[in-house]
Order: C-alpha cells, then structure tokens, then sequence
C-alpha cells in the first residue's frame, strides 16, 4: 500500500498484509503491524497519548528495554494534536534520536475523516531531533472489537520533506529511497512496534481504571 492509498485503513475489511513489509514501487518501504489488544479502547489509547504519558518513567514503561529518554514539545493538555514527541529509542539495536510531530488526521486523509467514539487515528511525521528533514510518515489505526481492540500501524519510510529543493529531490529517488529505507530497517521497526504495543496492551487497562 503506498502512502496515498493511506485511505483503505478505512475500509471495513482484512488487507492483504496485516503485518509485514513491502517494497513499494517508488522505492519506499511500507510497513504493517497488526496488534490485538484485548480489554483495550481507543478511549484508553488516546488517553494514554493525550493525557498520561508526560514524563520518562511512564514512556520506559512502554518499552523498558528500548525507550531511554522523552519529551514534548507543542504539547497541549488532554491531546496530543500538533505535539511533537521528542524521544531516544533503540530500534534493532541502533540509537535513535527522533521528533515525532502528531498531526490531525485531515493532513493524511483530506476530508475522508470522521468522528467516531469507538476508533481513533493517530497521524504523525517523523524527522531526526538534529536534523529537520521528514524522513517518515505513519498511521496507528485503532479500531474497538469485541472484547478489546484492534491497531494496525503503519508505516511509510523514504518519503522525505526538506526545506532544501536539492534534499527533496535526491532524497524521493527510487534509489535513494532504497538505500536508506532497508528491510533490515523495516524488520526492525515491525518488531518494535509490535512489542511496544503488545506491551502497552499487557498494562494498560489496569493503569486506566487506576487513574480514573
């Protein structure tokens, strides 16, 4: 699914890869992580996003073997709209160091968007924190099912935005695209995501009714 297909996250149907990694014809990379959550909302997800999560402890909490270190920037109580998560995270292995811009959904889908209580859609794109290029875009897509929820993540890597025309241009190059966003790398963030979500899963619902 490239980027612009974004839209079938919509559509109330199985894709033909639920979790997993394509090369897109454009040289990008797409990638796919279906989590079940049970006894999971999408409430809680945006709570946790919105509302709770504010400091380091609470993002180690998430993953503790690969989150080290956290921040906001932009960040407005009770959501996490057009807040930048600034972080320090292992991803196969490797450390990086990353500004995550949460954006409203309407930037990715238009006006495809509509307001519903029982999913949530968590838009964002990513750049380096000392480096202000777009190198990432992605979608956690949460939908409430009985007896919890379900969240397809996914993952578009190699579609740069710079200031610079010069860095657009090279960088959306079929084979700069290719050199840069590896199936190793892909690999490696399918896997973290999966753990950090399944983990998010594991406490969650205990946290919530907990603080509420």
């Amino acid at each position: 699914m490239k980027f612009e297909q974004c839209k079938q996250l919509f559509l109330p149907r199985n894709f033909g890869c639920e979790s997993g990694i394509e090369r897109l014809n454009n040289g990008g990379l797409h990638i796919s992580v279906l989590t079940r959550m049970p006894n999971v909302t999408a409430e809680m997800i945006a709570w946790w996003f919105g509302d709770y999560m504010q400091t380091t402890e609470h993002y180690r909490l998430w993953h503790p073997r690969d989150h080290v270190w956290m921040d906001w920037a932009d960040k407005q109580p009770g959501t996490h709209l057009g807040a930048k998560h600034l972080v320090h995270e292992y991803v196969g292995g490797k450390l990086y160091k990353l500004r995550i811009h949460f954006i409203p959904p309407d930037q990715f889908f238009e006006d495809e968007v509509e307001t519903d209580p029982e999913s949530l859609l968590l838009c964002a794109k990513l750049t380096f924190l000392n480096l202000p290029i777009e190198t990432t875009r992605f979608v956690h897509a949460v939908r409430n099912v009985e007896g919890g929820c379900e969240m397809r993540s996914n993952f578009w890597l190699g579609y740069i935005d710079s200031p610079l025309w010069l860095v657009n241009q090279i960088g959306n190059l079929s084979i700069t695209r290719k050199i840069g966003a590896t199936h190793a790398l892909g690999r490696a963030i399918e896997v973290h995501c999966h753990e950090e979500m399944t983990n998010l899963a594991g406490f969650l619902p205990r946290l919530y009714a907990g603080e509420n």
